[in-house]
């Protein structure tokens, strides 16, 4: 069994990583009544997580090929490990956000460098089994992030969906120095720093801007100069990439509408998916009055559908265009966030959302398997790798641009379910930030007031997830090209079908190792 150490070593860090992602999203309401803190803080937890990822998943993989891959995952753990501690010490929203940010790093070290791990460990058949089992746990963290931040949050406190993070991250450092070796890429040339200091800039202000239109709206300063400083650093990170003689991020991938296709496809798939479950969470324990640990059980339907789904989709689907898959799986997606928007009325309890998210479960499994392959088979050989970290990157940024998006149709969704006044403002960032409670304590007029609120804040929202996953459904189908893509479809294993949980990165299609040249190995990840 010895030889199963490096699976064992990579599949505990998975399995931390992915479920940090959905284990916060069931704690936000505990996090906001225990700080104070408002609703764009909030966002801030998710988000500030999210582009730690995006931003440097690619600049991580280039890392680790230099300096060696076992290294930058040791380094990864210990920087995730130290990032939750720090988290579950945070005295304010501030020290929270900034220290999720952290444990992106961290996240990014670590996604950037498994698969690689996987392929110098192991040849022939055990390398089929390594995936496999890496696949299966990367499922089993998606429906268990909910259950198990329910219940540390009700039974230890919210802090402790952190702190469980530290044992896990010892015995996968113990486990990894123990048995994985070091790889590295010795053709490896220096890091894009400009590219991914422009790349960060872009991302974090389009993103701030967006969380700041609930506040300030589409036209107010902050708004308007927030996203000129976005467009100015995207700018400028095109200019970088076009002039460095090893770039981050090729931008002649581009040059593919398939894999321009597949790019928007993954980019919208996680923010129409998952990007409202934080403003489920809310609602379901500040409204409906649930428990953490039944509020996670709520949001189980979507993991368990698309896991199921995902994992008979290579005898089900297999040698299916991508096209179809990848678009037909983006129709469930939207079509399950509009039955949520058309169910979804004041006084309805959580049972009204089981059917959409059972629906969206169906599309999230058909689609992501897919997704990888797709990327691959839209360029050469030689930038798969690079395909796969920017599908990867696409993903972090849709659920980071999810956030903002649809936080801002739902702040206007509670203040026109509020009237629209002054003080129907108020009480929206009162809902929005997890202080229903001080509400519904005046009464049962306030109880109809804040359902109604609630009601109409969702339906908007859930109609805009729809919208999206409807939009990507239709730039797929338009752009991807049946006759790339059949190929890479007919190479995909069944074993590498595993559903990320929300924002995490989907699991790549394996390719096999060549040496020390692991691009397409590390960025897949």
């Amino acid at each position: 069994m010895r030889k199963w150490l490096p699976l064992t070593a990579v599949c505990l860090g998975a399995f931390m990583l992915l479920v940090d992602v959905t284990i916060v999203m069931v704690a936000l309401p505990d996090m906001a009544a225990d700080m104070h803190t408002s609703f764009s803080g909030l966002q801030w937890v998710i988000d500030g997580y999210a582009l730690a990822l995006a931003a440097l998943l690619l600049g991580a993989g280039s890392l680790a090929d230099r300096i060696g891959r076992r290294r930058v995952y040791l380094a990864g753990l210990g920087i995730f490990a130290a990032a939750s501690l720090a988290c579950g010490l945070a005295g304010g929203p501030a020290a929270l956000i900034a220290f999720r940010a952290v444990q992106g790093i961290g996240g990014a070290a670590m996604f950037a460098t498994t698969m690689a791990l996987l392929s110098s460990a192991y040849q022939g058949r055990d390398r089929g089994v390594a995936f496999g089992v890496w696949g299966a746990v990367n499922g089993a963290a998606a429906a268990a992030g909910p259950i198990l931040g329910g219940l540390l949050t009700q039974h230890f406190g919210w802090r402790w969906i952190f702190f469980i993070n530290l044992p896990v991250c010892a015995l996968a450092v113990y486990v990894t120095c123990r048995s994985v070796a070091e790889s590295r890429d010795p053709r490896a040339k220096g890091l894009d720093l400009p590219g991914m200091a422009a790349f960060t800039t872009g991302a974090a202000a389009v993103t701030y801007a967006l969380i700041r239109v609930g506040e300030d709206g589409w036209t107010g300063a902050p708004t308007l100069a927030l996203f000129g400083l976005g467009v100015a650093a995207f700018a400028a990170f095109v200019l970088v990439e076009l002039r460095s003689p090893r770039p981050m991020l090729d931008l002649s991938l581009f040059r593919s509408r398939s894999f321009v296709g597949v790019m928007a496809g993954a980019l919208l798939l996680s923010g129409a998916a998952f990007s409202y479950l934080m403003y489920v969470s809310l609602w379901l324990q500040s409204a409906q009055g649930m428990g953490p640990v039944s509020a996670g059980l709520v949001l189980v339907p979507l993991s368990i559908s698309s896991f199921a789904v995902s994992a008979a989709a290579g005898r089900l689907l297999h040698g299916a265009p991508a096209r179809l898959t990848i678009g037909g799986g983006l129709l469930l997606i939207g079509a399950g966030a509009l039955l949520q928007a058309w169910m979804t009325d004041a006084g309805d309890g959580w049972s009204v959302l089981v059917p959409g998210l059972v629906v969206t479960g169906l599309g999230v499994g058909m689609a992501t398997p897919a997704l990888a392959a797709a990327a691959m088979g839209a360029v050469a050989p030689a930038r798969a790798g690079m395909a796969g970290g920017a599908l990867n990157t696409a993903r972090q940024l849709g659920m980071a641009l999810g956030v903002a998006v649809l936080g801002a149709v739902f702040q206007a969704g509670l203040r026109d379910g509020l009237g629209g006044s002054g003080q129907g403002r108020g009480a929206a960032e009162a809902l929005a930030s997890g202080r229903a409670g001080q509400l519904l304590a005046s009464g049962p007029a306030a109880r109809v007031w804040v359902e109604r609120a609630f009601a109409s804040g969702l339906r908007e929202t859930f109609l805009v997830s729809g919208l999206m996953g409807l939009a990507g459904a239709l730039l797929v189908l338009v752009l991807v090209r049946t006759k790339e893509q059949a190929p890479a479809q007919a190479q995909m294993p069944a074993q590498s079908h595993a559903v990320a949980p929300a924002g995490a990165a989907a699991a790549p299609v394996p390719r096999p190792a060549t040496g020390g040249s692991s691009a397409s190995e590390r960025a897949s990840a």
